[in-house]
């Protein structure tokens, strides 16, 4: 496709109540104002620690989790050669439960009831989904070791090793084996993603290698990934109307990573982080305008920034859902092509009691 055009906006902080009326949002509100006018990245770092871990040393597997809220951390990878990837998010806390959702509208909710080991994998065959979520007792946790189920991630100081024994839906196919995250740096910038300073976000190496070696399905592979750790003291859905993220590894070994919220208060935050190989961060300007990709069959809006006189475009589909889209582009960004994670997530269509009823067929819930 061209480059697209600037979105088409509308007013945000729709209650969608059915299928139909999702449909019928035609797009996602960015203030024209906003878009033009960003503060450097810089201006919403964390001073300290974060709920994943400590910024520029490594991440913790141990915090507390307030209430109501949520800590995760993340992983996706892209093979070298095209064919395949996976994302792995660990939950305590699950942003997108419907049970933790339930639950919060009684009293505050408490986040280790809520854990679970979400593992994706894409491919040419074998694409799998999994995210089976446990109560408190199947959690267990250390500084350097996360136990959610039969699952657990441990963080050496140097990688991030996963062991996975999960079961998909709706086809219950076994995900077993091993992924291994090497990083060679911990980066320091974690930044604040909305103006009460509630939510957290943290890109611990964002260009780093993974090597997959799994059994259940029979797969092995390495290729560029990535990984960050995100914590709020709220969920989600009450700082967060929609947001676009997208990282990208760069030629010179480098990753970039563009990040637009829209917040629920009416305000909107853009992020462009520039990650080098030295293990430095820089910011660096966005491109304007805001370009519209093809919605998903959904009908989720997709948006992204790309340089001007270059294009994007999507390359594969990932994960298709009522309220969240994940795919990878083809881009260009600081003057190169650049092949992109990418994900689109609207909070509007999470909340509604639609996408509420449908998610327990995606998310399953071992009581005992």
């Amino acid at each position: 496709m061209s480059t697209g055009k600037a979105a088409v906006h509308q007013p945000g902080g729709h209650e969608i109540s059915d299928i139909g009326q999702m449909n019928r949002v035609i797009d996602t509100p960015h203030d024209k104002a906003a878009m033009t006018t960003r503060p450097p990245s810089i201006t919403w770092k964390v001073p300290g620690r974060v709920g994943g871990g400590m910024p520029g040393v490594g991440p913790r597997f141990d915090p507390q989790v307030k209430d109501n809220g949520y800590v995760w951390w993340y992983v996706d990878g892209l093979s070298d050669d095209g064919n395949y990837g996976f994302t792995v998010i660990a939950f305590i806390g699950s942003v997108f439960s419907p049970y933790y959702k339930w639950a919060r509208r009684r009293n505050p909710a408490d986040p280790r009831n809520y854990s679970c080991m979400h593992v994706v994998l894409y491919g040419k065959s074998d694409r799998r989904w999994a995210m089976t979520e446990r109560k408190a007792d199947a959690l267990s946790r250390s500084e350097d070791t996360l136990v959610i189920g039969p699952s657990s991630m441990h963080w050496d100081g140097n990688k991030l090793t996963i062991d996975l024994d999960e079961v998909s839906v709706p086809l219950p196919q076994g995900v077993r084996g091993q992924i291994t995250v090497h990083t060679d740096a911990v980066y320091d910038r974690a930044s604040y993603l909305d103006n009460e300073k509630a939510q957290r976000w943290w890109p611990i190496n964002p260009r780093a290698r993974a090597e997959v070696k799994l059994n259940k399905p029979d797969l092995s592979w390495s290729g560029n990934a990535y990984f960050d750790s995100n914590d709020g003291d709220k969920p989600l859905e009450d700082s967060f109307v929609y947001w676009n993220w997208s990282r990208g590894t760069l030629n010179d070994g480098g990753a970039a990573i563009l990040y637009d919220l829209e917040l629920k208060d009416g305000g909107f935050r853009s992020l462009a982080l520039r990650y080098r190989a030295d293990g430095t961060v820089e910011d660096f300007t966005s491109p304007d305008p805001m370009i519209t990709l093809p919605k998903t069959l959904w009908k989720v809006a997709r948006h992204t920034r790309c340089d001007a006189g270059g294009e994007a475009s999507i390359e594969e589909r990932l994960v298709d859902t009522p309220f969240y889209s994940r795919s990878v582009l083809k881009t260009h960004l600081l003057g190169q092509p650049v092949r992109a994670m990418h994900e689109s997530l609207d909070m509007r269509r999470f909340v509604s009691p639609a996408v509420q009823f449908l998610l327990p067929f995606k998310v399953p819930r071992r009581f005992v």
